[in-house]
């Protein structure tokens, strides 16, 4: 069987020799006679899985001792109501700074909450840009300062993380999370849910600062308040195992390949080959982002019209090229560029699209 090349922005590609482990470990796991979605969350075996995922993380990102891991369902869009529950008095000023659609919804899902402050804002230019730090007008009580890292749909990334002074950082890592180095230290939250760079949709990763835990926040439930997630180690209900496990595959894989590291070099190979296609054609294709805060992760591209999009789409399916289709709320092009997309895909993306501006521009 030959696998496509697949861009999806998410549920995203992952490595075949993952796909492979878990195929050979699906009916039968590490001689249980049982399948590991079979086994009970609680048994020795799933806490070592666990416990293993946890200590691989841990060495792939650099994630201090200070810091506790928790492996969640519901997704990012879940964690982004939880944030201001669990770290914000009723009412109290919280920071938002919006560098595309993500950030909107994060604001969103807030706003029930907490009075949610706009301190920055690239949405009057398209979300083109990412508003230098400087420019932010951050408040003096907020109980915490939200970015996203990385946008999928409009392409854009931070590329430094922003003084905040005291106040705790957040930030939704769903998209470039292990895609590079990071210091942790510099957030107070970081989430990010698996489905792009950490394995399969239905597992989400929440790293939090432990004195963050300390805070009253606001009246919760037990299943929506973090400090009893950390409590019973991420399973106050029962998790989603075989995420878990998918997941665990995958930072074995990465740290494999050389970890963070190995994969900044990768991600920047890959996007300097896609950004070259479109900055080397002459218009033919667009790309709308400013060129510093380009996104490694995501890139969204234009043909002159709405035809040459749709056939471009339909020809590199055709090609082996799937998911190249942009979001609806931009239409367009875009190629996800995920860690487990080898450069070799990236390099049939570029040499098709120079082949399809021969044929059509």
């Amino acid at each position: 069987m030959t696998r496509a090349f697949n861009f999806s922005a998410g549920p995203a590609t992952l490595p075949e020799t993952v796909l492979r482990q878990a195929q050979a470990e699906m009916l039968e796991w590490n001689g249980v006679g049982a399948s590991i979605v079979e086994i009970s969350h609680r048994s020795a075996d799933f806490m070592a899985v666990a416990a293993q995922a946890d200590a691989d993380l841990r060495t792939l990102i650099g994630i201090p001792d200070d810091y506790a891991v928790l492996f969640l369902g519901g997704g990012a869009t879940t964690q982004q109501a939880l944030l201001p529950l669990n770290f914000a008095a009723p009412g109290q000023r919280v920071d938002y700074v919006l560098t595309g659609h993500w950030g909107k919804t994060a604001v969103k899902q807030a706003r029930p909450y907490v009075d949610v402050h706009i301190a920055a804002s690239s949405e009057a230019g398209g979300f083109r840009d990412i508003p230098a730090p400087a420019q932010w007008q951050l408040s003096n009580d907020a109980a915490y300062v939200h970015i996203t890292a990385n946008e999928t749909i409009h392409g854009v990334e931070f590329r430094d993380v922003p003084d905040v002074g005291g106040v705790p950082l957040i930030a939704d890592f769903s998209s470039s999370i292990a895609s590079e180095p990071i210091d942790v230290s510099r957030y107070g939250v970081i989430y990010a849910g698996a489905q792009k760079n950490l394995g399969p949709v239905g597992i989400t990763v929440v790293i939090i600062r432990r004195d963050l835990l300390e805070r009253a926040g606001q009246p919760r439930a037990d299943i929506f308040d973090y400090r009893s997630h950390v409590a019973r180690d991420s399973m106050l209900n029962t998790p989603p195992t075989w995420n878990w496990y998918l997941a665990g595959l995958m930072f074995k894989w990465m740290l494999a390949q050389g970890g963070v590291e190995a994969f900044a070099r990768l991600s920047q190979a890959k996007s300097a080959l896609v950004y070259e296609a479109i900055d080397n054609s002459g218009g033919f294709y667009r790309n709308d982002v400013a060129a510093a805060v380009r996104s490694r992760m995501n890139i969204p591209f234009f043909l002159p019209d709405d035809e040459l999009n749709a056939r471009f789409v339909s020809e590199s399916k055709r090609a082996g090229l799937l998911a190249l289709k942009g979001h609806n709320a931009v239409g367009g092009i875009r190629a996800s560029l995920y860690n487990a997309m080898p450069l070799e895909g990236a390099q049939a993306l570029a040499a098709f699209m120079r082949d399809f501006q021969r044929r059509n521009g």
